[in-house]
């Protein structure tokens, strides 16, 4: 029995590929319609973007496969939804986020705002906090936390190592032994043998901490690190190898979830900034195409406030859970720098100096990065003409991807090195070699976001052609009696939930299709639903597996499970209650969010209840 049990378990994803379509299949066999056909292919792609039987980008192909052979789509017209505006937005995007990580521009903004807040622990927090989530609007945060992760642990094991300096520096003198070399055990028989603090590169130590090292070498003195470090092995427990103390493990644990968390929350802050944004930006866009009021400019002006509300709420959170918080140490003025401190400012300063002076490559690069950001915002601002209104006859026809088309193309034809330079000790005549390459693109491209994002638009023009949304819609006619800020919280906590277990991009694909029928059925503005939802789908914060940045922190090894689902549940609570609050106060004047637009279709009600709704808000 156990060994079938075993067979089952290893090859669980094949018998669900299997099993799902043969389970569902009796839907569209016994009703026969197009709606039972659309949401039996809904139905499989789901289960299998929720369980990941099949890669993401595998299934997104699914809809493509299935839509001709039931009639819904015909093959040409459904390729045509698997590109769209979104991804040329994402390739001028994915150009800037090449040239800033190839030339080290990231590491040098997050070093220099960190070093502007100071180096007290709880300060040093904010500051990795507010860099991270600052690279984290124009990078994906999976590759903002791969950055920022190793500086953080290069200054985590320099605050330890000065600490045990100090203590070691205390007992000597205690004693009236003077030596530069600390005794840190005492109860060792050998004082004049001791082993150097373990160090690695760049903070990188394969998911592990680099500590002092507390024991003593018992060989030779070429011998002596690697006999200290068997001899700790054998000797003492994990933590007590890796952590002084309570205080040590807890600072790292906070540093740690502050960059998960903060490189997630950095990302609602702008359209490119996350792949949920972006799904939710194109989507909308082609089912509301005279739409215009989704742009950069006004989201970033609608989640900036919620990203400087979450983030700092986020650092009490963490602060009052893993440090204490106390504010007399932390707003005492003129206090003399402890040793944890001198060190931390030391650590930070070294790896800046390590960077060098300001680089041509990264002047340029922070030019073009400047121009693109200026571009978005305005191109159509809203409360002043834009640079769209230079073409009033083709109006509509440029969007953020012209802005980032435009700029992304530059960083193919600006050199890398303008002047003659030297190489291997020899100068070389000019060559000519732009800031990126093609083959640098293609590395940091996230092919997989693209095709995943085409299969959640064809699965959404499907639900359309066949009705199934319409027919949603209508079933959910009866919420229409309960508050719509009712509605907005049963959604934002569900999606909440799902994207725990389901990527981000697949939650708010699943979602989408689903949520604007609702809002069109019950005659409520969709941005009064939808905003919120997609910022929820965001909101991946409880377990190691729920989003690139929680594993990447999580692999170091200071976090245990319990450890993120404690820290997490709390950001998670903090997260949907701000964006109720934004979505409750200023993003209503902003979207006109008490009014049903003129944009969106008019559903005729079914029943009275919708009928009373729809006049309502209609003012019909």
């Amino acid at each position: 029995m156990r060994l079938f049990l075993s067979y089952l378990w290893m090859y669980r994803r094949l018998l669900l590929i299997v099993l799902t379509p043969l389970l569902l299949l009796p839907v569209p066999l016994i009703i026969q319609t197009k709606e039972a056909e659309c949401a039996f292919v809904l139905f499989v792609v789901a289960v299998f973007w929720l369980s990941e039987a099949l890669p993401l980008s595998v299934t997104a192909f699914i809809p493509a496969l299935m839509f001709p052979l039931f009639g819904i789509l015909p093959s040409k017209k459904i390729a045509s939804t698997y590109f769209k505006d979104f991804h040329l937005l994402l390739t001028g995007v994915i150009c800037l986020a090449t040239s800033i990580e190839k030339w080290n521009l990231h590491k040098r903004i997050a070093l220099r705002m960190v070093m502007l807040v100071g180096v007290n622990p709880a300060w040093l927090m904010l500051g990795f906090m507010f860099s991270t989530g600052f690279l984290s609007m124009w990078l994906s945060n999976t590759s903002t936390a791969a950055m920022v992760m190793p500086i953080v642990e290069a200054v985590a094991q320099q605050i330890i190592n000065a600490e045990a300096e100090v203590d070691a520096m205390q007992i000597n003198s205690s004693d009236g032994i003077h030596n530069e070399v600390f005794e840190l055990d005492e109860n060792s028989p050998e004082k004049n043998t001791k082993c150097d603090p373990e160090k690695h590169a760049n903070g990188y130590s394969n998911g592990t901490v680099a500590l002092y090292n507390p024991e003593k070498c018992m060989a030779d003195e070429e011998h002596r690190a690697d006999t200290c470090n068997q001899q700790e092995k054998e000797s003492q427990p994990a933590t007590e190898k890796r952590y002084r103390n309570k205080k040590d493990h807890m600072m790292c644990k906070a540093m740690c979830l502050c960059i998960a968390y903060s490189s997630t929350i950095g990302g609602l802050t702008t359209i490119t900034g996350t792949s949920t944004n972006l799904i939710f930006a194109e989507q909308f866009q082609t089912r509301y195409p005279q739409s215009t009021e989704i742009n950069f400019g006004t989201w970033f002006l609608l989640c900036i406030p919620i990203t400087i509300i979450l983030m700092i709420l986020s650092w009490i959170w963490l602060q009052w859970l893993f440090l204490g918080f106390n504010f007399k140490e932390m707003f005492k003025c003129g206090k003399a720098k402890t040793e944890r401190e001198i060190a931390s400012a030391k650590v930070i300063l070294d790896e800046y100096k390590s960077l060098g002076p300001l680089s041509y490559q990264e002047i340029m690069t922070f030019i073009l990065f400047l121009l693109m950001a200026l571009l978005w915002f305005t191109r159509d601002p809203g409360f002043i003409p834009g640079w769209s209104e230079l073409f009033p006859q083709y109006k509509g026809y440029a969007t953020d991807s012209t802005a980032a088309l435009l700029l992304g193309i530059l960083f193919f034809i600006v050199p890398a090195y303008p002047w003659k330079r030297k190489t291997a000790g020899n100068i070389n005549s000019f060559d000519y070699a732009p800031l990126i390459t093609w083959k640098e693109f293609q590395a940091c491209m996230p092919w997989d976001i693209g095709i995943l994002v085409g299969g959640g638009f064809a699965l959404a023009e499907g639900c359309e052609v066949s009705g199934l949304s319409q027919w949603i819609g209508n079933k959910m006619t009866p919420l229409g009696s309960f508050p719509i800020w009712i509605i907005v919280l049963i959604a934002c906590i569900i999606v909440t939930s799902v994207t725990e277990v389901a990527s981000n991009p697949a939650t708010i694909t699943i979602f989408l299709p689903i949520l604007a029928p609702l809002a069109e059925a019950i005659s409520v503005n969709p941005l009064y639903i939808l905003i919120p939802t997609t910022l929820c789908t965001s909101f991946a914060f409880l377990l190691p597996v729920a989003n690139p940045p929680n594993a990447i922190v999580f692999s170091y090894g200071h976090l245990q499970v319990i450890d993120m689902v404690k820290a997490g549940l709390g950001i998670n609570i903090l997260g949907v209650l701000v964006v109720m609050l934004c979505i409750s106060t200023w993003a209503i004047p902003m979207f006109h969010l008490d009014v049903y637009p003129s944009w969106a279709p008019v559903i005729v009600p079914t029943n009275t209840t919708a009928l009373v709704t729809t006049a309502f808000t209609t003012g019909m």
